[in-house]
């Protein structure tokens, strides 16, 4: 599946970069993009274990930038 997600509170393209490599890094996830200047999300993931892919990715984000947030 992939689906575009808002971004909310990204302050560092660093950061966006970092969250990137992380997110990969998750079973299930095939592809992730970060545009920080759009605070968009584009993600390519395993529809039939989402919820979890999504939960390991908020869980990621919040790593790396405590105030970032998903808006979905």
């Amino acid at each position: 599946m992939k689906k575009v997600i808002a971004m909310q509170d990204l302050d560092c393209a660093n950061c966006a970069a970092k969250m990137e490599q992380a997110i990969r890094k998750i079973d299930g996830v095939q592809s992730c993009t970060i545009n920080f200047m759009l605070q968009r999300m584009t993600l390519e993931f395993d529809e039939n274990n989402s919820e979890e892919i999504i939960k390991q990715i908020k869980a990621t984000i919040k790593k790396i930038e405590p105030d970032c947030r998903l808006k979905i």
